[in-house]
């Protein structure tokens, strides 16, 4: 390897500046129409319940009635996972575990949305109302499971769904199980990654393009947050009996371990960090939760 390249692949400094025209146009369309719902669902992945959380909803629905649900929880840690469910419900806020792909949790979604509302609906009852469905909207960053929830909460394949950021577009009301009826939104995210830290765990679970990152780097720094947070599940995945002093060591030796190499003996480091990446994506790695409420005083 060149010394340029040990360099480069060391560069702190993502260059995430990434503000889509369509992020900001979400952002007004979910603050237009809060008023026309009754609670709202956030969704977000239970990997990375900080930094999937969009810093605006809190202003932006901080009148209404909320329901945190943790999706990807079979891909969490579960210690982790309990830990955050404590803090939302010392906050006032229940946090429902699902998992959308199969459907599990996703019944107790729609309990909850009865419960925070039950006092706003019995009012209308007793003001001679016609009783009505109760109307949500979820809101989430990209690729957090938006569509996959919808479907299951509908009960058929109702929406777009991908595993690229993005695929959710426009606007569109959809009758969903038990008497609730919801507002659909896009994913929207924030301006601008203030905190390295949050750009970096978004673009971990892809909720950040790939494309729009340099792939070797961001596969390094992956390494680097595993040796930190659980190293003997990198050691025990990649057959390593230690890890490297240095990140971009334990890089190579994976790549190593993986047979990953091009002419010259030289390491494949763009096979090497494209692996790591999509092991953790897909649960291979184990159950990892990269960040626990502790975090948010540091943030």
């Amino acid at each position: 390897m060149t010394r340029d390249y040990e360099e480069y692949l060391k560069d702190d400094n993502l260059h995430i500046n990434w503000y889509p025209g369509h992020m900001k146009k979400t952002k007004e369309m979910v603050q237009n129409n809060l008023k026309l719902v009754d609670v709202v669902i956030e969704l977000l992945d239970a990997r990375i319940p900080l930094s999937s959380k969009n810093p605006e909803i809190d202003k932006l629905a901080h009148n209404k009635p909320r329901v945190v649900v943790l999706n990807k929880s079979d891909l969490s840690d579960r210690a982790k996972l309990n830990k955050w469910i404590s803090y939302y419900q010392s906050k006032g806020i229940k946090a429902i575990p699902v998992d959308t792909l199969k459907g599990s949790g996703v019944n107790k979604i729609v309990e909850e949305c009865k419960n925070v509302t039950k006092e706003k609906m019995d009012a209308l009852k007793e003001k001679g109302r016609k009783e009505r469905a109760i109307r949500v909207m979820i809101v989430g960053v990209p690729n957090v499971g938006k569509s996959s929830l919808i479907n299951k909460l509908t009960g058929r394949k109702s929406t777009q769904t991908g595993d690229r950021p993005g695929v959710t577009k426009g606007k569109q009301w959809v009758r969903l199980k038990g008497n609730l009826e919801l507002l659909d939104t896009p994913g929207i995210l924030w301006p601008k990654f203030e905190d390295q830290k949050i750009a970096l765990n978004l673009a971990f679970t892809r909720a950040i393009k790939d494309e729009i990152l340099d792939i070797d780097t961001l596969g390094l720094k992956f390494i680097e947050k595993m040796s930190d947070i659980e190293p003997e599940k990198l050691k025990a995945r990649y057959k390593l009996d230690s890890l490297g002093q240095e990140p971009l060591e334990t890089m190579e030796m994976i790549g190593r371990k993986r047979g990953f190499i091009l002419g010259r003996n030289e390491l494949d480091y763009t096979r090497i960090a494209k692996t790591v990446l999509n092991e953790f994506r897909e649960g291979k790695l184990g159950q990892i939760t990269l960040e626990v409420p502790e975090d948010i005083e540091e943030a």
